[in-house]
Order: C-alpha cells, then sequence, then structure tokens
C-alpha cells in the first residue's frame, strides 16, 4: 500500500468515535450508527424503530452477528409488530460464510423468531421476500447445513430477482452467492464470485458507506487470482467502521493474499484490541482470537518468533474464549503455526490437541485436526515414526467423522494435510516414489477447494512441502517449480521464498 494511503487509513481510525453500551448477558456493542456505515432499509415498523433497525443490519453485514441479534431483540420487544425486527433476529442465528453451524437450539430459537415475524405481517412485498428466504434455512424438516444454506440461498434468488435495485437485498443476494461458491466445484465457484463481485461493485458505486457492500466484496475477492479486484473499496472499510472488530480485521484478507505483512499486522491488532471489549456468553468474542491467528501468520512470515510467542501467550491468558467452532480453529491453529511455520519439530510434537477442554472439539472435525497434523509432522521430522503414525490415523478418523456429518469441505482440508503426512512418512520408509505421488495428490485435491474464511493460510501448503521434499530428495530443480507454484498462491511466505533460494543456489552448482 502507498506509504501516503496507508497514513490516511491511520488517521481514519484513530480519529473514528463509537458509543459502546452493555448488552444483555455481557455482550457489548457499537451503537453510533455514524460508525456502522451507511444503512436506509426503511422497514414498515414505527417510524422511531427504522434507525435502530437499521444499526441492527449494519451490524449483521459487518458479520458481528451476536451484537445485530441483541439490537434486533431490543427492538423487537419495543416494537413487536415490526416484522422484520423478528426477521433479523432469525437471521443472526445462521452465519453462511462462517465454519459455525447452528445447533437444535439455535434453529429453534430461529424458527420461533420467523414465526413471529409471520405473525407481524410483512409490510411489503420486499419484506415477505426476506423473511420466506431466511424461513426456508430454518424449515423444521431434517435437513443438512448445506442443504439449509442452499434453500435460503434459493429464497435470496427470489427475492433479488424482485427487487434487485434494493442495496440490502441485493448484498444478502450476493452473500448467498459466496455461501454458495463455498461448496462448489472450480467453475461454478468462479461463476459465483463473478456475479457477486459485479453487484458488489454496483451497489458501492451507489453507496460508498454500505457495509455489506464492502464487506462481502472482500470476501468475494479472497479468492486465488482475485486479490487486487477490490482494493479501493477495501481500503475504505475503517473511515466507515472504525470501531468494528471484524471491520478493522478484513483488509487483512487481502493483505494475505498480497503478502503485505506489516499491514495484516497493524489491521488485527486493532481488531483484536476491539474486539478485546466484546464478551459473548460469558466468554471474549471470537473475533479476538481470530484477529490473533492472522497477527500471528502476519509475524511468523517476517520471522519474529518473539511477537507471535507473545501473541500466543495473550491468547492464553483469556480466561474464556466465546465457545464455537472459530474459537477452537485458532485455539489450535495458533501454537501450530508457530512451531510449523520455524520448523520446530520438538514443539510441534509436543501439541497436545482439543486444548482448552471447553470448546466444542466434538463438532470441530478440522480445528482437532490442526493440532494432530503439526503432531505428526514433529513426529515425522524428528525421527519417532510412530507418532506421526498415530496422528495420520487420527486424521483419517476425523476426516470421515466430518464427512459423515456432512462436512465435505472440511473432510477435504484434512484429507490435504493427513496426505502432505503420509507423503513424509513414506519417505522416511525409503518410498521416494510414492511420496512425491502422495505430495502432489495433496496439492491437486487442495486446488479443488477455496480457502475458508477462518484462516489466514494452510499450516504447511502442500506446494511448499513438495518443494522440502524435493529438495531433501536432491531435485532442485522440481524443488523450484514447487516453490513457484507455492509463491504464485500465496506470495511471501518466509519458508516458500527460503526453499526457493536453496533450490537455485543447489541448482546453480550443479
Amino acid at each position: 500500500m502507498p506509504k501516503m494511503i496507508k497514513e490516511l487509513l491511520i488517521i481514519l481510525i484513530m480519529s473514528g468515535t463509537a458509543l459502546a453500551l452493555p448488552l444483555q448477558a455481557g455482550e457489548r456493542q457499537v451503537e453510533d450508527a455514524e460508525a456502522l456505515g451507511e444503512v436506509h432499509f426503511q422497514p414498515a415498523c414505527r417510524e422511531d424503530s427504522a434507525e435502530t433497525f437499521d444499526q441492527g443490519l449494519a451490524l449483521k453485514h459487518h458479520m458481528m452477528y451476536q451484537q445485530a441479534r441483541s439490537t434486533f431483540r431490543d427492538l423487537a420487544e419495543d416494537d413487536p409488530d415490526c416484522a422484520m425486527a423478528h426477521w433479523g433476529e432469525a437471521a443472526t442465528w445462521f452465519q453462511p460464510l462462517w465454519p459455525e453451524r447452528p445447533d437444535e437450539a439455535a434453529l429453534s430459537a430461529g424458527r420461533e423468531a420467523i414465526d413471529r415475524a409471520r405473525e407481524a405481517g410483512p409490510g411489503s412485498e420486499r419484506e415477505a421476500a426476506l423473511i420466506e428466504a431466511v424461513a426456508a434455512f430454518f424449515s423444521p424438516e431434517e435437513k443438512s447445513y448445506g442443504e439449509r444454506i442452499r434453500a435460503w440461498a434459493e429464497g435470496m434468488e427470489a427475492a433479488y430477482a424482485e427487487h434487485s435495485q434494493d442495496l440490502d437485498v441485493a448484498a444478502l443476494y450476493s452473500l448467498s452467492r459466496l455461501a454458495l461458491a463455498m461448496g462448489e466445484e472450480s467453475e461454478e465457484r468462479h461463476r459465483l464470485h463473478d456475479e457477486a463481485e459485479a453487484i458488489l461493485a454496483d451497489i458501492w458505486a451507489e453507496e460508498k458507506h454500505h457495509p455489506g457492500a464492502i464487506h462481502y466484496a472482500i470476501h468475494a475477492t479472497d479468492v486465488d487470482g482475485r486479490a487486487e479486484n477490490a482494493l479501493e473499496m477495501m481500503e475504505a472499510y475503517s473511515d466507515i467502521a472504525p470501531s468494528v472488530p471484524h471491520a478493522l480485521h478484513m483488509p487483512s484478507h487481502i493483505y494475505v493474499r498480497l503478502g503485505e505483512w506489516d499491514e495484516v499486522i497493524e489491521w488485527n491488532r486493532r481488531s483484536a484490541d476491539a474486539a478485546r471489549e466484546h464478551s459473548v456468553n460469558g466468554g471474549i468474542s471470537f473475533h479476538y482470537i481470530h484477529a490473533l491467528d492472522y497477527l500471528v501468520y502476519g509475524y511468523m512470515q517476517q520471522g519474529e518468533v518473539d511477537k507471535a510467542q507473545a501473541v500466543k501467550e495473550e491468547a492464553r491468558e483469556v480466561e474464556r474464549h466465546q465457545p464455537g467452532f472459530v474459537s477452537a480453529f485458532h485455539a489450535a491453529a495458533i501454537p501450530a503455526r508457530i512451531a510449523v511455520e520455524q520448523r520446530d519439530w520438538e514443539a510441534a510434537k509436543a501439541i497436545t490437541p482439543r486444548e482448552p477442554d471447553y470448546l466444542p472439539w466434538d463438532d470441530s472435525y478440522w480445528s482437532e485436526g490442526l493440532s494432530w497434523y503439526a503432531r505428526g509432522l514433529g513426529g515425522v521430522h524428528s525421527g519417532e515414526l510412530e507418532v506421526a503414525a498415530e496422528a495420520e490415523s487420527q486424521l483419517a478418523t476425523l476426516r470421515d467423522e466430518a464427512e459423515a456429518a456432512g462436512e465435505e469441505r472440511f473432510a477435504t482440508y484434512i484429507e490435504v494435510d493427513r496426505k502432505i503426512l503420509a507423503a513424509w512418512l513414506e519417505h522416511e520408509q525409503g518410498q521416494a516414489e510414492t511420496a512425491v505421488d502422495l505430495m502432489e495428490a495433496a496439492a491437486e485435491l487442495e486446488a479443488t477447494v477455496e480457502k475458508d474464511p477462518v484462516t489466514p493460510g494452510a499450516l504447511y501448503p502442500p506446494n511448499e512441502a513438495l518443494g522440502d521434499l524435493l529438495l531433501a530428495m536432491d531435485r532442485p530443480r522440481q524443488a523450484l517449480n514447487a516453490y513457484q507454484a507455492s509463491e504464485d498462491i500465496w506470495p511471501g511466505r518466509r519458508n516458500t521464498r527460503a526453499g526457493m533460494e536453496e533450490a537455485q543456489e543447489a541448482f546453480a552448482r550443479r
């Protein structure tokens, strides 16, 4: 980022203000509408309800779901005939781009809120369309999470067909396209991202401060080959929401893709500091540990291990993180990332899965898999093959459990890691070609899915691992090709570039 723009953004952030008032159950939220962006939905409710509804919808666009839910609940109590207040509460019980999955209690709460919205009566065809789209997600029929997302997306398609000029309908429709894209094959994925990008750009052209347009556009371009498509929109995000933790975090999705580590560190430090003040369900909001993991990733790419370790301790000192998949993921990822990135195989081998124990590990297959993966890599690289073999077996079990739960994408992430670990095991057992085949298969499998928004990147990207393997087999030219393939996807990774340099030197000596 040019220095002048960067300094301007810092000034904008530092000058932004927002009121923070306590919520129910110890939650905390930004209340100043000017600090959330511009949303003008104009629901068919009491005139004095419109501003509160717009605040709730803006928070939802920022993916501050718990805070949005509290806002909508307060509005529904104050104005129970406002159908969209009930819709808003229901719509926060599922989070389309997050790996969180609503349990039976959440599904029941969403269903009850939608019933209240129907009873209150939508005030327009637009409101009816949005209510029925969310109602489709909360169908009482037995459905998988993916089926519920598709049902909601179909409802949003119908709503958009009739109300495409409404900025919020268009933004939510684009969000539904991105949610669908997460489960699609490559060609269809690109089509859905193309559509979402185009619509979000049109919204932004009309309203520069629309939080949904900017936030969802960053997700639409947090995709291989698209990172530079929405830079101008991204750089405006902190301007419209200088106190919203997730808004302060979002630009780093693109900076990771560009290998701009100073910016990754800068934005996530601000995000974590803002999120530290938000408590949810007796724990610190998962936006806090989400930012910390990205912060660790940035520090490790700059070789600042001591700073990364300090962030790890900062996360550990929190008495309780908000329970959920996201917190479990980052609790596992942070120590694994530090150990694997610095090739500290003893530290990696010593990692204990499922810590801290209050997090929902039974439903967090991929999260737990990160710990086993790091532990297995530590074992195989320190000569304790039985440790690595146990870890590979655990990864296979977690993969199967994810598949059985209908989480094919999470199963794919786990299987990529399992193949990399299996490749190193084969190499240590003298099966060089089998090892290469497995590593190449891991890289091919990774290409079938997009990076999940929860993570800044893999603990050990398969092409980087392939380069390391080929170097160990004294094949520097092939290793260089593998490192270049990794660099093309994840530019600026410290270990990838170190491997490239070593491969170049080895090849030059021949």
